[in-house]
């Protein structure tokens, strides 16, 4: 057996509006679909550009609110200029809550947090420079 393809990575949040509102208005990502499961649980769909891949935000209220481990699971997204991105999140009141850090292949990094503490690393790649 072997899989196709990664369709999407479902994460589970305790304000299902105030993520989405994060995730459009901060790092640009569209919301394809929102529903209701059968069980109950508050489910959107967000398209990331350039990718295939979506992420599935859920919120089912019965279970409470959300515990993010530290350091367990981030998100990573690439961005075109560090600098600009570090200058639009400082314009919306988005803290960086490490970085920005220069890799030895010349990539530059920054960490923000998403809602419920879920951290998002910001990446710019020079040309030619593999993805991982």
């Amino acid at each position: 057996m072997k899989v196709t393809r990664l369709l999407h990575t479902r994460m589970r949040v305790s304000d299902l509006d105030e993520t989405i509102r994060f995730y459009t208005t901060v790092l640009g990502l569209e919301v394809i679909e929102r529903k209701t499961s059968p069980r109950g649980s508050h489910l959107a769909f967000l398209k990331v550009p350039n990718s295939d891949e979506l992420i599935e935000l859920t919120s089912f209220p019965p279970s409470g609110p959300v515990k993010v481990q530290e350091d367990l699971v981030h998100l990573a997204f690439q961005v075109d200029n560090l600098e600009s991105t570090i200058s639009a999140l400082n314009q919306k009141g988005i803290k960086i809550t490490d970085g920005p850090t220069t890799t030895s292949s010349g990539s530059r990094f920054i960490f923000i947090d998403a809602p419920d503490g879920y951290e998002i690393e910001l990446i710019e790649r020079p040309a030619g420079v593999p993805i991982v």
